[in-house]
């Protein structure tokens, strides 16, 4: 919609959860929510007059004149809190509007970015700060991933190399079947469908991704080649989907047989070595 006010009344109020925040939400779970809307926190940053960096967040809130949802991006000044209305927004779920919302912001540019001219902004403290927000493990992703697969009664090593003589970890190893998953991040692993490049210091971030699918690629490449099989499970794909298909292909290890999944994972890893 593109900033634009609709005359358009519905009818009735958007449900509460096209828009509403879960109340017992943590902190942390908002800004990772944040963070998966906006394509990766890196979207999020905004350049303060004086030089420092915060986080923006779109807030959603129904408009009561149209009963439509809009829109809004605030983020923290030293106490003042800056906002922009972004535009309407009709999705029916609030993570649908969330990336409709960073969409806007995005495309339009409506955050004020950094200033990198006087520093390395890849190195600098208030970078570093920000990117230790982006935890390592036991993401939301990855937990719901893990529940899933724990219901199909599969027992499973937690972020554990799956070869000794490499510091490289995936996220679940079944050591036995030789199956190594990896749950990987849209914006960090370059998500063919989610990823979408920084505007701010687009060189040093592509770079950075670019170098993120290399080593992906290279540790697919020596897992297969000391025989293990290798899934990667975008961040965004639902966790009982995925988790079918892991039992499937450690079951089959188990057997010793191919499955369909197996091969329909060859345009993210080498096909498996049986």
């Amino acid at each position: 919609m593109d900033g634009v006010k609709s005359n358009k009344w519905n009818d009735e109020s958007p449900a509460d959860r096209a828009w509403k925040c879960p109340p017992d939400l943590s902190r942390a779970a908002r800004s990772a929510e944040q963070d998966r809307a906006a394509g990766g926190r890196t979207n999020r940053l905004v350049g303060l007059d004086d030089g420092n960096i915060s986080l923006a967040s779109v807030e959603l809130k129904v408009y009561a004149k149209t009963r439509r949802i809009r829109a809004y991006v605030r983020w923290s000044d030293h106490g003042k809190y800056p906002t922009k209305y972004v535009g309407e927004v009709d999705g029916r779920t609030r993570r649908q509007n969330l990336i409709q919302g960073w969409r806007q912001v995005i495309d339009r540019e409506l955050l004020p970015p950094p200033d990198t001219s006087s520093r390395s902004w890849a190195s600098s403290r208030a970078v570093r700060s920000i990117m230790r927000g982006n935890r390592g493990r036991d993401t939301r992703p990855e937990l719901a991933l893990r529940a899933a697969v724990r219901a199909h009664g599969l027992g499973y090593r937690v972020d554990a190399r799956p070869l000794t003589e490499s510091r490289r970890r995936a996220d679940i190893v079944f050591v036995g079947p030789k199956v190594a998953v990896f749950c990987d991040g849209c914006y960090w692993h370059g998500c063919p469908e989610h990823y979408r490049p920084a505007h701010r210091n687009s060189e040093f971030w592509s770079q950075k991704i670019a170098s993120n699918k290399a080593r992906d690629q290279e540790t697919d490449r020596l897992l297969a080649d000391a025989g293990w099989d290798v899934i990667r499970i975008w961040e965004h794909e639902d966790p009982e989907t995925a988790a079918r298909q892991i039992a499937e292909v450690v079951m089959a290890r188990r057997l010793r047989r191919p499955t369909a999944v197996e091969h329909s994972q060859s345009d993210r890893q080498p096909k498996p070595a049986h």
